[in-house]
């Protein structure tokens, strides 16, 4: 099975990546195994090098001749928004989750993109529609709590500064201590691992 990034939204709005599955390589999502699993492995000995370039190009040459490959676009997309390119890795999950919506990474990634803006309800929504798809997916549930963590904070933020007496200030305080604990100021994203195979 070939393993993918996730990214992973630390509650603090940085984004962290981790290793998740994507589907056999006999899924109808893939067009080559053989070339798509040769491509991802070069890409990820390039990128491990921190030869960032020269493997997203060995990623563009695959997709030339594997457009509908999932593991080679949702690589793309996962170091797409490595780079800091944050607008066409959104696009590129979104096409990823329009087009194998069975698939819960992109649904994951995605909404720690927005996450990260500061749009929580859509991360809400992207990470709900990840866990319909497997809910055994762990990550999703955990990023989903932090999440729902973050809208917490929100909505006792706005309640604390319509009535500055009200047991909002507590909750608000909990909630603020309970995020610095899961993310410090200075979270950086984690070390990509691209895809490779595990057994």
């Amino acid at each position: 099975m070939v393993v993918a990034l996730a990214l992973v939204p630390v509650v603090g709005g940085v984004a962290a990546l981790q290793a998740q599955p994507l589907p056999s390589p006999l899924s109808p999502a893939w067009s080559d195994p053989r070339a798509a699993s040769t491509a991802l492995e070069q890409a990820r000995r390039l990128y491990a090098e921190g030869q960032r370039e020269a493997a997203m190009k060995v990623v563009d040459a695959a997709l030339q001749n594997s457009p509908r490959d999932a593991a080679l676009r949702f690589t793309r997309a996962v170091m797409l928004a490595d780079a800091g390119r944050t607008e066409d890795a959104m696009r590129g999950f979104i096409e990823l989750t329009q087009e194998f919506p069975e698939l819960p990474e992109p649904h994951n990634n995605l909404a720690t993109l927005h996450a990260a803006r500061g749009d929580l309800d859509q991360a809400r929504a992207a990470l709900e529609t990840a866990v319909r798809a497997l809910p055994s997916y762990a990550l999703a549930w955990e990023n989903l709590g932090d999440v729902h963590l973050r809208i917490a904070e929100r909505a006792w933020a706005r309640a604390a500064s319509l009535d500055n007496a009200s047991a909002a200030q507590a909750k608000l305080k909990f909630a603020r201590e309970l995020i610095e604990r899961v993310s410090p100021a200075g979270a950086r994203p984690a070390t990509v691992n691209l895809p490779g195979k595990r057994p």
